[in-house]
């Protein structure tokens, strides 16, 4: 919430001008909890988006430090790569020192390579453009560059998800499914002694839901969870090997539950977790996956390596 390029901001959803006087703020404030209170017909969703609004702009330095991270006043470049040095890497802190999975390719780059393409063409040829990830800039973007950004981003935080499960774990990022169709892709693959599994990360800007096996809500196009497993049977075919399952990650305040196991899709188990549930379900496996392990992981492992190519 408040952190996608999708997102509304603090005051929007406060209903006031981002340089409103501290007092309009408060007003505001009161009169968005009253009308959105669930006990007088309210949106409960709405509420609790009320109260984390008022949390970020409330005091005095918490609303300065919303306006420097969110292009009011002075920005900030919020939706920077996490890697300017090219090349990327899971982020740790100095201090940690834990193997990391194997990672091959780079996550979100192909997203982010098209939303820096776009927004150049958006803004002007010739125009200039010091910081394309400019918060300011991004919240007056048309929603198509927004989503592009917001998907890199989301791509990035599964990444560093994965990343932490450790060396018994090989990804793969943006793995082209499709060699004469450019952007057609698995955003990961997962080989860990769960299984392995295809995972496309996701950020619609909004709540989604299921319906007969697909997903849907305001921002879904296309039919996102049915084109995942088109994608990863492509893979299994071209790499003999059998995949697990696909896994849909979604950021926490978009899903009604932290993991939905909505049973096959085609013959392919699926499931729709929040994004803090993905390292849970990636160390169990979905229900019916078989554990992989010894030679057998290492030969999976092979004949992957030597079957993806990367958008």
């Amino acid at each position: 919430m408040f952190d996608s390029p999708l997102s509304a901001s603090a005051y929007e959803v406060l209903g006031v001008a981002p340089d409103a006087p501290d007092d309009d703020l408060r007003k505001a404030y009161r009169l968005r909890l009253r009308q959105t209170h669930p006990d007088t017909g309210g949106d409960a969703a709405q509420f609790v988006q009320v109260q984390r609004a008022w949390e970020l702009v409330g005091t005095e330095s918490a609303r300065a430090a919303y306006d420097r991270g969110h292009g009011f006043g002075a920005s900030a470049p919020a939706y920077g790569p996490a890697d300017e040095g090219g090349g990327w890497r899971p982020p740790r802190a100095a201090h940690d020192t834990r193997p990391r999975a194997r990672s091959f390719g780079q996550p979100g780059g192909w997203r982010r390579e098209r939303y820096l393409t776009l927004m150049r063409e958006w803004v002007g040829r010739g125009a200039e453009l010091p910081d394309p990830y400019d918060p300011a800039l991004v919240r007056t973007a048309p929603r198509e560059l927004k989503r592009l950004l917001a998907d890199a981003l989301a791509e990035e935080a599964t990444a560093r998800a994965v990343g932490e499960l450790g060396m018994g774990y090989t990804v793969w990022h943006d793995v082209a499914v499709d060699a004469h169709e450019s952007g057609r892709k698995l955003d990961h693959i997962v080989l860990g002694p769960s299984g392995l599994y295809a995972i496309l990360s996701e950020d619609f800007g909004a709540p989604v839901r299921l319906r007969r096996g697909e997903l849907i809500g305001d921002g879904v196009d296309g039919a996102p969870i049915a084109d995942t497993v088109a994608g990863a049977r492509a893979i299994a075919r071209a790499a003999r090997v059998r995949f697990s399952g696909v896994i849909v990650v979604l950021p926490d305040d978009d899903v009604a539950q932290a993991i939905d196991e909505i049973g096959k899709v085609r013959g392919t188990p699926v499931a729709v977790v929040a994004r803090s549930a993905l390292q849970t379900v990636l160390r169990r496996g979905l229900t019916g996956a078989r554990d992989i392990g010894g030679n057998e992981l290492f030969d999976i492992r092979t004949r992957l390596q030597q079957v993806v190519r990367f958008v």
